[in-house]
C-alpha cells in the first residue's frame, strides 16, 4: 500500500509519462504519412516560418485535425469507461458493451439520413447538432438499461451485460436499416464512420466536441470521492449519507454526454473505455481521484497510437482506428470475461 505522498508522486509520474508517449505518437503521426515531412519543416509550418502551401494543406487540413480529434475522443471514452465501471461496480462495463455507443450512433445516422448533404459538406448547424442527437440516443440506452437491468433498485452485473449486448444488437440493426436507405455515396462514408474513424476530421468537429469535454470532465472529477463510495455495498453507501441514486444519475448523464460527443465525430470506437480503467487501476490503485484523469490520458494514448498504426502499417490502404482498437480489445475482453468467471 502506497502512502498518500508516494501515490501522488506515482500519479504525476504516470500522468507525465502517458503525456510524453502521446506527444511522441502525435509527432510520429504528424511527420509520417503518404509522404514524409521532416521535423524541421513541421516546426516551420506550425510556427509560420517561411510557410509552404503544400505543407500547410497536409498539416493543418489533414494530419493535425485528425490527431487532435483522436486525442479528444480517446480522452472522453477513457473517462466514460471509468465512470461506467464505477457506478455499476462491474469491471466489464463499457460504453460499447452496454449499448451506449450503438444507441448514440443510431441516432446520429438517423440525423444524417434526414439531413441530406450532412456527410458531404457539414456546416456548423449539422456539426453542432450531431452530438445532441448522439446524447439523445445514449440517453435512450441508459433509460432502457435502468428499466431492464435493475433488480430491487440495484444493477445486476450479469443482467447489465446481457441487456447491453441486446441493446447494442437492436440499435445496430436500426443503424444498418437506415444506412441502407442512404444513397450509395453517403452509405459508403457512413459505413467508414461507423467502423470508428477519424480520418475525415476537421476543426469544426473538434470545436463541437471540446465544450462537452471541458464542461463534463471537471463535473466527473469533482465526484471522484462519490465514485469511491459507490464501490461499497448499497447499505453502506446510504449509511454515509450519499444519495446514491441521484449521484448515479448525474454521473450517467455526464458519461452519456462524453460518449455522445465522441461517437458523433468518430463513430463507434469500442474497447477504449474497457481497457483504460483496467490499466489505470493496475498502475495507481482504486482511488478515482487518480483513475479518472489517468484513464483519460491512457485513452488518448490508445487512440492516437492505434490511428497511427492503422494509417501507416497497411499504407497506402488504411484501417479505421476502431478496427485496430478492436483487434487489441476483443482478446482482452475475452481474457477479462474468463478471469471474472473463474472467480
Amino acid at each position: 500500500m502506497l502512502s498518500p505522498g508516494a501515490k501522488i508522486s506515482t500519479f504525476w509520474s504516470l500522468f507525465l509519462l502517458t503525456g510524453v508517449l502521446t506527444l511522441s505518437a502525435m509527432y510520429a503521426s504528424l511527420t509520417n504519412g503518404t509522404f514524409d515531412i521532416s521535423p524541421l519543416d513541421v516546426v516551420r509550418t506550425l510556427l509560420r516560418i517561411h510557410p509552404n502551401a503544400d505543407y500547410d494543406l497536409v498539416i493543418f487540413e489533414f494530419r493535425l485535425p485528425r490527431i487532435v480529434l483522436g486525442a479528444l475522443v480517446g480522452f472522453g471514452l477513457g473517462i466514460a469507461g471509468a465512470v461506467l465501471q464505477g457506478i455499476t461496480r462491474n469491471s466489464l462495463a463499457d460504453p460499447g458493451i452496454l449499448g451506449i455507443h450503438a444507441a448514440a450512433g443510431a441516432f446520429v445516422v438517423v440525423f444524417m439520413f434526414f439531413s441530406a448533404g450532412t456527410l458531404k459538406a457539414p456546416g456548423w448547424l449539422s456539426v453542432l447538432s450531431m452530438p445532441i442527437f448522439g446524447f439523445l440516443g445514449g440517453l435512450a440506452a441508459v433509460v432502457l438499461l435502468f428499466i431492464f437491468a435493475r433488480r430491487a433498485g440495484e444493477f445486476e452485473p450479469q443482467q447489465l451485460i446481457l441487456v447491453g449486448i441486446a441493446l447494442a444488437s437492436g440499435f445496430g440493426a436500426i443503424t444498418l436499416y437506415v444506412s441502407l436507405k442512404m444513397d450509395p455515396q453517403n452509405f459508403e462514408m457512413a459505413a467508414v464512420w461507423l467502423a470508428g474513424s477519424v480520418y475525415n476530421a476537421n476543426w469544426k468537429q473538434i470545436l463541437s466536441t471540446l465544450p462537452w469535454l471541458v464542461i463534463l470532465t471537471p463535473v466527473i472529477w469533482r465526484r471522484a470521492a462519490v465514485l469511491d463510495l459507490l464501490q461499497l455495498h448499497e447499505v453502506s453507501v446510504k449509511g454515509v449519507g450519499v444519495a446514491a441514486g441521484r449521484e448515479r444519475q448525474i454521473l450517467l448523464f455526464c458519461c452519456v454526454g462524453l460518449v455522445s460527443a465522441c461517437v458523433s465525430v468518430s463513430g463507434s470506437i469500442g474497447f477504449v473505455g474497457l481497457i483504460a480503467p483496467h490499466i489505470a487501476r493496475r498502475l495507481i490503485g482504486n482511488s478515482y481521484k487518480y483513475i479518472v484523469p489517468l484513464c483519460g490520458m491512457i485513452g488518448m494514448l490508445m487512440v492516437v497510437v492505434c490511428d497511427f498504426i492503422g494509417k501507416t502499417v497497411f499504407a497506402p490502404a488504411e484501417l479505421s482506428v476502431g478496427i485496430v482498437v478492436s483487434i487489441i480489445g476483443v482478446p482482452y475482453f475475452l481474457f477479462l470475461l474468463f478471469k471474472t468467471r473463474k472467480r
